[in-house]
């Protein structure tokens, strides 16, 4: 275990008493498949790096997973695989409120407040029931056959986790920035009829890893079987990258590496020297996409490699995590309940 790794203690100088100091960022993984790069560029890095201008609160969407994972003990061990990605990536609990999100029922009480508030229209413009409407409509069966109602009110409760701690950021890639104006939206229609009760907060993406490509070029999802695991163990993380896909171009021919899915990883984890030399190999010709997918390979390992072990450590330690998550969630209340309270108010609840 390395010694960034902590015990999650919090004591009195814990994150929720720094919440009113400074501007709250908040994000969340579904535990639905092994974190993989695409994950890790498109949120989890960027949400590390606002740890020191921000409080942040992240969380395992736990609840949000059982739209489509019904095994119990998949699921277990998918928000351990999760907990453990983000610990060993460098989340310490010292700083960062992280918990998991069926620990805080607080934010199934506002899903239910918000729903009430919130336009049939608005969720059938959702993209994910738009997706799960067009295939259905594809092969010829009923529009909502299979489609259960946590997928149609998924971002109602998207929406709760986000305004229950009044976030200002939510880093996210750009897949789900709808979500976040869903958030907005719902904020403003609760705002506009009690007066002032949240906060509207803003997505955060990084529009150098909006889409990040998998093994077929296509956006890198766990719903395409394209991913690259973070924490690949060697064989496997070879056996990926020698996967993705490339054109037909021969070494010598001169290669844009802009359209290369090969280079639109790479960019994001070799040195800017590197970058620059790979990218007038592939102008000027001469480099093969074998090479790429080697230099690929070891840039990869030289990165996640040495995390590997600590990764692995966390999956065989989970009451570590536990206890972790179960702190974070009593930290995480702290910022909730104030909020909550004030809702019940608003709306007459309580007086």
């Amino acid at each position: 275990m390395t010694d960034r790794i902590t015990d999650g203690s919090l004591g009195q100088s814990g994150p929720a008493t720094r919440c009113a100091m400074k501007k709250i960022a908040l994000t969340g993984i579904k535990p639905t498949g092994t974190p993989h790069l695409g994950n890790y560029l498109g949120m989890i890095k960027p949400a590390l790096e606002l740890i020191d201008d921000y409080q942040a609160l992240y969380f395992i969407a736990d609840d949000h997973a059982l739209i489509t994972v019904k095994d119990r003990n998949e699921l277990k061990r998918q928000v351990y695989a999760v907990a453990a990605t983000w610990l060993a990536l460098g989340l310490d609990p010292r700083k960062v409120i992280f918990f998991r999100q069926s620990d805080i029922p607080e934010i199934f009480e506002l899903a239910w407040i918000l729903s009430c508030f919130t336009a049939k229209g608005l969720l059938n413009r959702a993209h994910a029931y738009k997706a799960a409407v067009a295939a259905n409509t594809e092969k010829r069966r009923s529009p909502d056959a299979e489609i259960n109602s946590g997928l149609f009110n998924y971002p109602v409760l998207m929406a709760a986790d986000i305004l229950l701690f009044g976030s200002r950021i939510v880093p996210v890639g750009s897949d789900q920035k709808q979500h976040v104006e869903i958030a907005r939206n719902i904020a403003a229609m609760v705002n506009q009829t009690y007066g002032r009760v949240f906060s509207l907060p803003d997505p955060l993406i990084r529009s150098e890893v909006m889409t990040i490509p998998g093994l077929d070029g296509r956006k890198m999802s766990k719903a395409y079987g394209n991913t690259i695991p973070i924490f690949a163990e060697p064989g496997h993380l070879r056996k990926r990258v020698m996967g993705i896909v490339t054109d037909s171009r021969r070494p010598e021919e001169p290669k844009n590496p802009d359209g290369c899915n090969v280079f639109k990883i790479y960019k994001h984890f070799a040195s800017p020297e590197s970058v620059k030399r790979t990218r007038r190999g592939y102008t000027m010709g001469g480099l093969a996409y074998s090479v790429v997918k080697h230099e690929l390979l070891d840039v990869l390992e030289e990165k996640m490699g040495p995390l590997r072990a600590t990764y692995r450590d966390l999956l065989d330690t989970p009451d570590r995590i536990d206890q972790i998550l179960a702190r974070g969630a009593a930290e995480a209340r702290k910022v909730a309940t104030p909020i909550m309270e004030k809702v019940r108010r608003k709306i007459g609840i309580r007086r």
